[in-house]
């Protein structure tokens, strides 16, 4: 009988460091795909995930992924997570081919409490179509020095040769040291902080970037699009939150980080949530162990 006991007590004695092993976390429930894109940290499509600076911004609607800002609605046409930045592109930019005029562009502006986390990138150049002269850009005109300048090698000398102006019937026109502002006007970003048509008083935009160190032979080979480069404060959180198997998201508030460890969620990583859920159910497993020895015990 007693070696029977001693079998049946080792026997038990086994499932402790079991229940203890079964507390990692491997499927990531905020990963999700629209289309041929994935989403995946810093971005997310449910609420709940991801960053909160980046909450309610992607949308997936029949497999197309779009990003939707302050200024409007662009679809993505690519994420790259290595180089942190998201390529956005929306019907009424002006390409090569088309001018897109009547000031329907959404152009480009984020939310102030966004601004820290998107700025398109400083070789994104941003083509101002058609300003008036009364335009915030032209304000002390001729004597004040313009804004207008190209950004990594594309400006609007180079745009001007695209078959877009003869084909809308538009041209050179006013130049930056004739009578009138200039037709077109290259901006970068940071030189204005936000691309309002109408605020500016322009008729349309384009945008293009630079896909370094490729080089390409005039603005028919240019990239049109608005590259926008994020950053993640605060990531050291999520390192720490993914290092132990969970995966980061934020609370209710949209506001305080998360660290989801499957069923339970933690403020710092799941290292604290196992501790503790361990010692819980050790103190449970050592109960019942020894409530289940004694009845041996008392039988034999």
């Amino acid at each position: 009988m007693s070696a029977l006991f001693l079998i049946i007590l080792s026997i038990l004695s086994s499932l402790v460091p079991l229940s203890f092993a079964n507390n990692v976390h491997v499927n990531n429930p905020c990963r999700s795909y629209c289309g041929n894109i994935t989403i995946d940290y810093p971005f997310a499509l449910q609420y709940g995930c991801g960053h909160p600076g980046f909450r309610d911004l992607l949308f997936c609607m029949n497999d197309v992924l779009m990003f939707h800002i302050s200024s409007g609605s662009y679809r993505v046409l690519e994420i790259d997570y290595a180089y942190q930045s998201v390529t956005i592109h929306e019907p009424h930019l002006s390409t090569c081919d088309t001018l897109v005029l009547g000031g329907k562009g959404n152009g480009f502006a984020v939310e102030q409490w966004r601004s820290p986390y998107f700025n398109p990138t400083a070789d994104n150049v941003f083509m101002l179509i058609g300003c008036s002269a009364q335009s915030s850009l032209f304000q002390g005109f001729p004597g004040k020095h313009l804004p207008c300048r190209n950004v990594s090698g594309m400006g609007c000398e180079e745009y001007y040769g695209c078959p877009a102006w003869s084909l809308a019937g538009r041209g050179q026109m006013g130049s930056m040291f004739g009578s009138g502002p200039p037709e077109c006007c290259a901006v970068a970003f940071e030189a204005i902080r936000a691309i309002n048509l109408s605020k500016l008083d322009c008729e349309g935009y384009s945008s293009a970037y630079s896909l370094a160190p490729l080089r390409v032979d005039g603005p028919s080979e240019w990239s049109f699009g608005i590259r926008v480069k994020y950053s993640v404060q605060g990531n050291e959180f999520c390192r720490a939150c993914e290092a132990t198997g969970g995966t980061c998201g934020y609370g209710s508030n949209g506001v305080r980080q998360l660290c989801m460890c499957g069923d339970m969620n933690s403020t710092s990583n799941c290292d604290s949530v196992t501790s503790a859920t361990d010692r819980r159910r050790g103190h449970g497993l050592v109960t019942v162990l020894t409530a289940i020895s004694f009845s041996i015990l008392a039988w034999i």
